[in-house]
């Protein structure tokens, strides 16, 4: 299913002292920036906010009126940028989201008016949520009939009268709204079983590249390097190896066969080794 996404990227987060959230880093991405890659398949991103220009290749801008005015406020804004049947709205401050909770929120909509995540804590995301657009607009000019706009209104204004299924999000619904909770985000995104595809994740959306390798093909390929060879062959192989991959038309086949035939070579290092070893 087609979808538009809307990012919500303003606010003064007080409880961190008017500092600009959406722009503090975790794993060395700005928490709006991981926000948007999560919806890298929308036909349409728009952040509603302060222009950021790193974004700028990815996303459509809209302000909401007046600045600050609050979630509803910036979602009617949004909301005018898009054209899907769906749009899944967001807190521009949520470190571990990731593309598999968005089509899980699309595909729970179903015939209802959208689906919510539900976080950890058993509480509802309504900024972690998919919602039919017409559903939304229907709700917005309600609130304009009945308080003269949506500046400064709650956002449980506009969800309450909605049909809306739920799910369990739990880490993907975790938000920044503390200095506590952006120390806890730093610390689980370099947890043992995480930090390697956080680090590579990051690595690409720096350089700009879209390419999912078999991270274990590169990690047997560096040790056979450094055993076969000597420790600093390890990451100058694997340099090589993804050079090669990239002239050959890049891609993540491209990829593998690279590291087969260095991994077939350092294989034949080590049988010298071994054979050099048996006649001394």
């Amino acid at each position: 299913m087609s979808y538009d996404a809307i990012v919500l990227a303003g606010g003064a987060a007080r409880r961190l002292g008017g500092a600009d959230k959406p722009g503090l880093r975790v794993g060395g991405r700005a928490l709006v920036a991981r926000v948007v890659d999560a919806c890298r398949s929308a036909g349409t991103v728009v952040v509603v906010g302060p222009h950021r220009p790193e974004l700028d290749a990815r996303v459509a801008w809209a302000r909401e009126e007046p600045p600050g005015g609050g979630p509803v406020a910036a979602l009617a804004a949004g909301l005018a940028r898009v054209t899907a049947d769906t749009v899944v709205v967001l807190s521009g401050d949520l470190p571990f989201l990731g593309a598999g909770t968005v089509q899980a929120l699309i595909d729970e909509t179903g015939d209802a008016d959208g689906a919510m995540a539900v976080g950890a804590d058993g509480r509802d995301q309504p900024l972690v949520a998919a919602y039919r657009t017409a559903a939304l607009r229907a709700g917005l000019r309600r609130l304009t009939d009945e308080h003269g706009g949506p500046a400064g209104l709650p956002l449980r204004l506009l969800t309450k009268g909605l049909r809306l299924a739920r799910i369990p999000a739990g880490a993907s619904a975790f938000d920044c709204d503390t200095w506590e909770d952006l120390a806890v985000a730093r610390a689980r995104i370099r947890e043992s079983g995480t930090v390697l595809d956080e680090w590579l994740t990051a690595v690409k959306n720096e350089l700009g590249i879209e390419l999912d390798v078999d991270t274990q093909v590169l990690l047997d390929l560096a040790r056979d390097a450094a055993h076969a060879v000597a420790r600093p062959a390890a990451p100058l192989t694997t340099f090589l190896a993804g050079y090669a991959a990239a002239q050959a038309g890049g891609g993540p086949e491209a990829v593998a066969e690279a590291a087969r035939t260095c991994v077939a070579l350092a294989a034949r290092w080590e049988e010298e080794n071994k054979e050099e070893g048996g006649a001394g």
